[in-house]
């Protein structure tokens, strides 16, 4: 188990990653200095997105866990 862990958490953090960096930016730059930049739009998630956003959520979960098993071993 000692050794098999660490490959896990290679793998769960480059899907991790992966997942965070293929979805897609709501926060334009103006955002980011207080303003709104979508301007009263709500942007709703389908698709692929939607699918993407779930599974980036579940593999962080995934990570945490396996984080916290490495501590217990």
């Amino acid at each position: 188990m000692n050794t098999i862990l660490p490959i896990i958490q290679i793998i769960l953090a480059v899907l991790l990653i992966a997942g965070v960096l293929l979805q897609r930016s709501e926060a334009g730059l103006g955002a980011a200095f207080g303003g709104s930049g979508d301007a009263g739009f709500k942007h709703t998630r389908r698709g692929f997105e939607k699918i993407l956003f779930n599974a980036t959520i579940v593999i962080a979960v995934l990570f945490v866990l396996s984080t916290f098993l490495a501590l217990l071993l």
